[in-house]
């Protein structure tokens, strides 16, 4: 893991501008990692409590990132930076965690990936709002036919198996993306002064401590099915999907605008309901393909949109 030194803010540190292909290679691992997740929880929620998972999956994180402990301690606090860091905490991965989980005993990996696309729409409209980030009117296009994408791919959903209820479990699913695109908007405003990789470290820790309850849950499931079955997703949770998506994303964060960099949150449906039925079983029907492609369409749209107005800054 790289050593970063924590970076004071100035008005022109808001956005680290990279012009390599590295941040977007970054969102693209994390959108795969975030997209499995959906998969890998509902494998796991169907024989463990979701309280119980989350704790695994905080478990698991905290100590892949426990040898790097030093080099993530930030040098250094802003007076003022703690009404930032709770927050953000709270939504992510606490609150997120424990919405998300709920809902995937409810509704399909599928279903609840779809759910996602929403997050760019929220992120686009407050980073607008709150830090002053210009909205074109092509990205926005790009962003609603991507939405049109999604109600595509999830128009043919349904309950799969017995005790589903996409209902609400899709509502649930919807407040922690309200709760995602929250932490992302203010993540982008502490990765001008705080390593992304300690962030992640800030978020996996308090998750640690906020699902701790959950040991009591652990602690009444028979030995017998910690097996590959159960352990392959729990352990592609904390590694993968905590670990490795938090921190890429939160790398990404500080070098892209953030309604740029959340447009790729549009591809997380396409590759849960990919997953979904290459894994699970579940339904992938030609018109939540046809969606699929739609959506992919509206991120690169949306991306093309601020490609061209970065250029058109640089040359005017």
């Amino acid at each position: 893991m790289p050593s970063y030194t924590n970076r004071t803010a100035t008005p022109n540190s808001i956005v680290h501008k990279d012009t390599t292909l590295l941040p977007y290679a970054a969102l693209m691992a994390a959108v795969c990692f975030w997209g499995g997740s959906f998969v890998a929880t509902r494998a796991a929620v169907k024989v463990m409590h979701p309280q119980g998972v989350m704790l695994c999956r905080m478990i698991i994180a905290c100590l892949v990132l426990l040898p790097f402990a030093n080099r993530l301690a930030p040098s250094t606090w802003k007076r003022g930076d703690l009404k930032l860091i709770l927050p953000m905490v709270a939504l992510q991965p606490c609150l997120y965690f424990l919405f998300e989980s709920n809902a995937l005993k409810l509704t399909t990996a599928s279903q609840a990936g779809v759910i996602s696309a929403f997050v760019p729409l929220l992120v686009g409209v407050g980073a607008w709002a709150f830090l002053s980030e210009k909205l074109s009117h092509k990205t926005a296009f790009g962003l609603i036919l991507s939405l049109g994408g999604v109600a595509i791919l999830t128009a043919s959903g349904k309950a799969e198996a017995p005790g589903d209820n996409p209902l609400l479990g899709n509502s649930l699913e919807m407040l922690a993306m309200t709760c995602a695109a929250g932490n992302m908007l203010i993540v982008k405003q502490l990765t001008s002064r705080y390593s992304p990789w300690t962030l992640t470290g800030m978020q996996c820790l308090t998750g640690l401590v906020f699902f701790s309850p959950g040991i009591r849950y652990l602690a009444t499931v028979p030995g017998g099915i910690f097996h590959a079955s159960v352990m392959i997703p729990l352990v592609f949770l904390g590694v993968f999907a905590s670990v490795g998506a938090f921190g890429l994303y939160n790398w990404a964060m500080s070098r892209l605008p953030a309604n740029q960099a959340s447009a790729f949150i549009n591809l997380v449906p396409v590759v849960a309901v990919v997953l979904g039925w290459g894994i699970l079983g579940e339904t992938l029907a030609p018109l939540q393909i046809a969606g699929a492609v739609i959506v992919g369409a509206g991120v690169v749209l949306s991306q093309t949109a601020a490609v061209s107005a970065h250029n058109d800054r640089r040359t005017g």
